[in-house]
């Protein structure tokens, strides 16, 4: 274990980083594994293994409304994890922070609460249409109950955003603007300060889906000016069924509690109750404190690497992964060639992505296959589902080549 992990300036490092994490090696099918699905959940290193049985082992007892020793030192590390997802995302304070099980259910808990308290009739939900069904489904549901209405932000040809037509479709009956900062089917990075600026000039609220660049780039609320930021932390090194919602202090004061029950209330009469600020109101129930702590350490792992660097090295995968790709006879890759985040998408002339994924899971590759959660827009294109190579830190060039290898291997098996 390192307590202070390396960087990622060496192929030396890069090993020492990767000893940290007990899943990467093994075998798959008889082939060591390389594990390339790390857009639908990363893998977790010893430090955070570690913080979860310390946890149990040590501090097992609920938060907050306990006044002996266990429950002490357990509130006092399930809001120290707190402090550091505040500081991690530069909020104002830890208040604005809530504790979710991840993203979905931090975008249902906007659509919910604060969409059943200030959409009505007559409003638009503007999303974009590379959005995962999470970002979607939500506000679909949102509109039905409220009579609000949908508007969706095109996508080119080349999987960027059409902001050509952002002033037409960005009016004041927008109410909210909900948008993927990294999309997790092409790609793409969304210029996410720039969409909530003009947002805010329209007066409309907004959210920013983090879901696939809180583990990879420096990510910053107030500079980028959002009023809502989601992300899971399953997706960061942090254990599943753990994730975050941001929110400003003054909107979440004015957003109304979405789940009822213990922990979130001041005074309860047979007739009515009253409610604690935020982010208590937001977290009726006991929470998955051992997911808090984990995420906790998580995030202490993360910046010991440095986010500049994460970034750089999963940009360069993606970059040497797209080139390799598209390389070869059959396949097509999808999403934007430069400036894009840590995965790739492909497709094959013939060769169909369940089939494809299979055969490179014999060869101890892990990527995944299917529509990612994005159906609309894999319609749009003329697709019902594609291959998905997806990048992180511990990943290395000779896994992309491996990858590469594979694939080309693919052509010849199903020839």
């Amino acid at each position: 274990m390192h307590p202070n992990p390396p960087t990622l300036h060496s192929a030396a490092n890069l090993e020492a980083l990767r000893a940290d994490f007990p899943v990467l090696h093994q075998k798959v099918n008889g082939h060591p594994l390389v594990y390339l699905d790390n857009a639908a959940t990363t893998q977790k290193p010893r430090a955070v293994i570690e913080s979860l049985v310390h946890y149990y082992e040590h501090d097992n007892a609920n938060v907050h409304r306990g006044i002996h020793t266990l429950s002490n030192r357990a509130t006092l590390s399930f809001e120290a994890a707190r402090e550091s997802v505040a500081g991690y995302l530069n909020a104002a304070s830890p208040e604005e922070i809530i504790f979710t099980r991840g993203t979905t259910e931090s975008i249902n808990l906007v659509a919910q609460a604060w969409g059943g308290a200030f959409l009505k009739p007559g409003d638009v939900i503007l999303l974009t249409e590379m959005e995962h069904h999470s970002n979607l489904v939500p506000w679909q549901q949102a509109a039905q109950r409220t009579g609000a209405t949908l508007r969706f932000i095109p996508v080119d040809s080349e999987g960027l955003l059409d902001l050509s037509q952002i002033d037409t479709l960005l009016t004041p009956e927008v109410k909210l603007l909900s948008f993927t900062h990294i999309s997790n089917f092409l790609g793409t990075i969304n210029p996410a300060a720039e969409l909530c600026a003009r947002a805010r000039a329209v007066g409309a609220v907004s959210l920013v889906d983090a879901a696939q660049s809180a583990g990879h780039l420096t990510l910053d609320v107030q500079a980028i000016g959002c009023d809502f930021l989601a992300f899971s932390g399953h997706k960061m090194c942090a254990p599943t069924g753990i994730g975050i919602l941001f929110g400003r202090a003054s909107i979440l004061e004015q957003t109304p509690p979405w789940q009822g029950g213990g922990e979130m209330i001041l005074s309860v009469r047979y007739e009515s109750s009253t409610y604690k600020p935020a982010p208590s109101k937001f977290e009726a129930g006991t929470p998955n404190i051992a997911g808090a702590i984990g995420l906790g350490a998580a995030l202490h792992y993360i910046q010991s690497i440095g986010r500049p660097a994460i970034q750089a090295h999963d940009e360069a995968l993606a970059q040497a992964a797209f080139e390799g790709i598209a390389a070869l006879p059959g396949y097509q890759v999808l999403g934007p060639r430069h400036s894009r985040g840590g995965l790739v998408s492909f497709v094959h002339e013939s060769i169909h992505p369940h089939d494809l994924t299979s055969f490179c899971d014999q060869k101890g590759l892990a990527l995944r296959g299917g529509h990612h959660c994005n159906q609309p827009l894999m319609r749009k294109l003329g697709l019902s589902s594609s291959s998905r190579a997806s990048f992180y830190f511990y990943n290395t060039t000779a896994e992309v080549d491996r990858m590469v290898d594979i694939l080309l291997e693919a052509n010849r098996f199903f020839a």
